[in-house]
């Protein structure tokens, strides 16, 4: 089963090498730049989606997808609308309804923050805040129980912003278990690549089992 890494908004595909390494998984293994996907539409979140659906659906049979933050919103949205083509979800630091007020004090920040704040993030200042903002109404509370495949929760242990929500995919998702990555904050693939490797070393195996 080809499995697809999914960063971050601030990521980059480079970001999940030392996790994957670890795996030993790199040769069955697909990193998308979200920051190239969108091929010069407007930056946003149905545009955004849209592509990675494509990237996805791409493949000959089921994926494994495993998404962090942004990339998790993108993966657990495609595994409900394609049920058929996952067979396994990682979902860390991911959110399942958008926190409304912190998107907004999220892009309040980005407002005063210097355009080259936003080099690392691939996409420019504006671009970035348009982003944010499309994803605000997003909401897949009603839709989890419907996800049929094997799924792992992953939330870093100093991630007090993501773990209400980690608990509560981990609560409404049907074959879900939730692991904490205890001393790793929000980006868990960059403080803690080696526990995050074993983690899914061990959910891919039982992932392939069923």
């Amino acid at each position: 089963m080809e499995k697809i890494y999914v960063h971050g908004l601030g990521q980059t595909p480079d970001s999940w090498e030392k996790t994957i390494e670890k795996t030993g998984g790199a040769e069955h293994s697909i990193c998308p730049d979200l920051t190239k996907l969108l091929g010069g539409n407007e930056a946003s979140y149905g545009n955004l989606y849209a592509s990675f659906s494509d990237v996805c659906s791409r493949l000959d049979g089921p994926a494994a997808l495993c998404g962090i933050s942004l990339g998790g919103v993108l993966a657990l949205n495609y595994a409900i609308d394609h049920p058929e083509k996952t067979g396994a979800l990682v979902l860390i630091a991911a959110q399942y309804q958008m926190p409304r007020a912190l998107l907004a004090l999220q892009n309040a920040m980005f407002r005063v923050m210097p355009k080259s704040a936003f080099q690392q993030m691939g996409f420019p200042k504006r671009e970035a805040i348009r982003l944010c903002g499309t994803m605000a109404k997003l909401d897949f509370s009603s839709a989890l129980h419907e996800i049929a495949c094997p799924a792992l929760i992953v939330c870093g242990g100093k991630d007090t912003a993501n773990r209400k929500a980690s608990e509560k995919l981990a609560g409404a998702i049907p074959h879900a278990r939730l692991a904490v990555v205890h001393g790793a904050g929000h980006e868990v693939n960059r403080e803690a690549p080696e526990e995050l490797a074993r983690l899914l070393r061990d959910f891919w195996v039982e992932a392939e089992r069923e």
